[in-house]
């Protein structure tokens, strides 16, 4: 089980690492708007890293339920945000 915790870890940080330096490459040339797009985009990927880990240490139903409807709210919200 640990290596499974370490493998969603690695991962939540590789895809935080991936959507920095895309930040960056965009901050340097984008205009206002675009960055508060990707403000948004970063903000989203955050919540939906949060809620990803919380949902695999949940043991309550209800909560759990709770937490896949937060996922699937914030996966949309990421599409229509144009990532994910």
């Amino acid at each position: 089980m640990a290596r499974g915790w370490e493998s969603k870890s690695v991962e939540s940080q590789t895809e935080a690492a991936e959507a920095n330096r895309s930040a960056v490459r965009v901050r340097k040339t984008a205009p206002a708007e675009s960055l508060e797009l990707v403000r948004k985009r970063e903000s989203l990927l955050l919540s939906r890293t949060r809620v990803t880990r919380e949902l695999e240490a949940a043991q309550n139903p209800r909560y759990r339920t709770l937490l896949e409807k937060s996922l699937r709210e914030l996966n949309a919200q990421l599409a229509a945000a144009g990532g994910h």
